[in-house]
């Protein structure tokens, strides 16, 4: 019967598991890094809605949450914004993507802002 390796042990486990545990919760405030990118994003977005009321401008927020950043627009009360931004082909809708227009515009601002929590979350785990 061939004898078996006890394992590897390696220095430092336990404190390596605390600081990317730390490091994982950190990562759960990117919940307001998403939130700030996307007020950037749907800040830079409403000049570029077409007016003709204001209706649609108006209807521009930013949301955030852990895994993602969102801009939204159209309401009950303004219900095309979707075919506003995509088009719609079968009505003579041209599109005019003014959510991802503004998005694209602002990406320098709000991409720095992702690196700015990234950098500090890392910067919570030790050995970087």
């Amino acid at each position: 019967m061939a004898e078996r390796d006890a394992g590897i042990r390696i220095e430092g486990q336990r404190e390596l598991r605390k600081t990317l545990r730390q490091a994982g919760d950190d990562l759960e405030d990117l919940k307001a890094a998403h939130k700030a990118a996307a007020e950037v994003a749907a800040g830079g977005s409403k000049p570029l809605a077409p007016v003709r009321t204001g209706n649609l401008a108006s209807t521009i927020r930013a949301g955030g949450t852990k895994t993602s950043a969102v801009i939204r627009a159209g309401k009950k009360r303004v219900p095309y914004a979707g075919p506003i931004h995509w088009g719609w082909e079968s009505r003579g809708i041209e599109p005019t993507p003014f959510l991802a227009d503004g998005a694209k515009n602002t990406e320098p601002q709000w991409v720095e802002l992702f690196y700015q929590a990234l950098d500090k979350a890392l910067k919570k785990v030790k050995g970087t």
